[in-house]
């Protein structure tokens, strides 16, 4: 079993910057691999970035490419989703989530039924 924590939401206005952290109970190392998602109200679930703490492979959804970063810290065994040029259609709850194992194509990062372990989510508003 793995423990997923959240934290960093917040209100922030357009064009800002927010950094989002999903601390691990486990070593991001060991075949772990961690995928940012987020759901606004009345949207369905979308994936926005995923972390291989294997490798350090990076994904991103076409709509934050070039503005969202990904990034692990095997020391602490956190990922961070640093959120640059924020829009208010990135207001959504985030949520990150952990699956153990290797993808068998690079595609597959962005299913949601693939992963086992979810955190409890964190607000995020990008309003003035």
């Amino acid at each position: 079993q793995v423990q997923l924590v959240e934290s960093g939401g917040g209100l922030v206005d357009p064009g800002g910057s927010l950094r989002l952290s999903c601390a691990a109970s486990t070593s991001i190392q060991d075949y772990l691999v961690i995928a940012w998602f987020r759901q606004a109200p009345g949207k369905e679930r979308e994936a926005v970035s995923c972390f291989d703490g294997v490798d350090r492979t990076t994904y991103y959804a076409d709509s934050v490419k070039g503005r969202f970063t990904v990034s692990g810290d095997s020391a602490t065994n956190t990922i961070y989703l640093q959120m640059s040029s924020l829009k208010p259609e990135d207001t959504a709850v985030y949520y990150c989530a952990g699956f153990r194992g290797r993808f068998t194509r690079p595609s597959i990062w962005s299913s949601d039924s693939i992963y086992d372990y979810w955190g409890q989510g964190t607000q995020v508003t990008v309003s003035s």
